[in-house]
């Protein structure tokens, strides 16, 4: 079950704020989530979300923090949307490139966690505001192990990469990277780009899963009917000197 949480100023027209409230109802009507009420904050700024609360089996909890040495990490949705939402705001995004983003944006990760939930999963966690290094880094130092993760096998957002090129840049992809600077480092030579698309922060990002190995065959088969990219992004390996090593 959930609450509204909004904040909308008195510039723009009700209309505006029925649009986001009918948007929310859908996207918990597809969660299969009961709205109970709700609270509204004038502010200068329209902001939306919900406080949720929710059960689950106790045995059934997928924990952030108990990785496996020689798991696989396999991620559910591409990256780059900070990236994306920056290139929107500057009215440079191509209609493509706002649509993949969308979809990427509107897909739950109820779809994923469908898909997977009779595998075994030894850690999860969702990818959002923190990047994917970030919560990489989470994981990694929660389990006291380290995570290689292949840049050539992440998928990114259409155009992420381009415009991170460009120097398009959300201040948040900075302020991750100083938050993990003394815990990663490149085992090669990779683009910039990519690194920095590697640490921006995500709105709706998707499922990051620590598998065992033998279970990567049957998880990505039962992944393909997903609605958006996914991959074998990295592996788990014994705790060294960095918590993330990237390729």
């Amino acid at each position: 079950m959930a609450m509204n949480i909004v904040c909308f100023p008195n510039c723009l027209p009700p209309k505006v704020l029925t649009e986001i409230l009918k948007g929310g109802l859908e996207k918990m009507k597809e969660a299969e989530c009961l709205l109970i009420g709700g609270h509204t904050v004038q502010d200068d700024e329209p902001k939306y979300g919900l406080s949720v609360s929710g059960f689950v089996h106790p045995k059934k909890i997928w924990k952030n923090s108990t990785s496996k040495v020689g798991d696989a990490l396999i991620l559910t949705k591409p990256i780059g949307l900070g990236i994306i939402n920056t290139a929107i705001k500057g009215s440079i995004a191509s209609q493509s490139e706002i649509d993949d983003a969308i979809n990427t944006m509107e897909t739950l990760n109820k779809y994923a966690k469908k898909a997977v939930e009779n595998n075994k999963i030894n850690s999860c966690t969702d990818i959002t505001g923190f990047g994917l290094m970030g919560h990489c880094f989470e994981m990694a130092k929660g389990s006291n192990t380290t995570f290689i993760l292949d840049s050539k096998n992440i998928p990114f957002i259409k155009g992420a990469i381009d415009y991170a090129n460009m120097g398009l840049i959300p201040k948040g992809c900075y302020d991750n990277k100083k938050y993990v600077s003394n815990n990663y480092k490149l085992l090669n030579k990779v683009d910039e780009a990519i690194v920095n698309t590697m640490f921006n922060p995500e709105t709706s990002g998707g499922l990051l899963l620590s598998v065992p190995k033998n279970e990567v065959d049957d998880i990505l088969m039962n992944l393909k009917d997903t609605p958006t990219k996914f991959a074998v992004i990295g592996e788990v390996v014994e705790k060294e000197e960095k918590y993330l090593l990237i390729k």
